[in-house]
């Protein structure tokens, strides 16, 4: 199968977050993630709800909008890699983000999760060394492993596990908390 053209400074697939206080949260992803906002791509809408706003984050582009009076909170989930994990989760805490998977070595690489205050939620990974010992784990993971068994495979696995099924059912639009 054939990779399908995309423009330049864009992937195949490209996270589009539509959010109340889409400004700010520009501001926070330049400043979290060293992006770098696409200024000649700002559009504004007739009502002055920013209706696309663009942020390079390495070779991402995540595009951004004011959600409108009406429209359903729907929070985003979203994947990084960072190179510094303590240092983007201080930023990220500083501009008002809640850790929610604290830093956890996953089978050599460093994993965390944060909500920011417009409530999405980033998985944040500084890539390492992966480990992974197939015959120790070869009994215990098949891919479907139920919840019970991922502490034997791994308490960080567990307590990754754990923290996502926390947050998951807690995710609420801020401006109804």
């Amino acid at each position: 199968m054939s990779i399908p053209a995309a423009p330049e400074g864009y992937a195949t697939v490209n996270p589009f977050i539509i959010t109340r206080g889409a400004e700010e949260l520009t501001a926070f992803v330049v400043e979290v993630f060293g992006g770098t906002e696409r200024l000649e791509s700002r559009t504004v809408d007739d009502d002055g709800l920013l209706l696309q706003g663009e942020v390079v984050v390495g070779t991402t582009t995540i595009m951004l909008a004011e959600r409108k009076p009406g429209w359903p909170f729907t929070p985003s989930l979203l994947q990084v890699y960072v190179d510094d994990l303590e240092a983007t989760l201080e930023r990220a805490v500083a501009r008002g983000s809640r850790i929610i998977t604290r830093p956890t070595d996953f089978f050599g690489t460093q994993f965390s999760r944060f909500q920011d205050p417009c409530a999405n939620i980033w998985w944040a990974w500084q890539h390492g060394e992966m480990v992974w010992d197939e015959d120790a784990h070869a009994d215990s993971w098949n891919g479907d492993a139920p919840a019970e068994n991922w502490a034997a495979i791994s308490p960080e696995l567990a307590y990754i596990h754990d923290t996502l099924l926390e947050a998951m059912p807690n995710l609420k639009d801020p401006e109804t908390r």
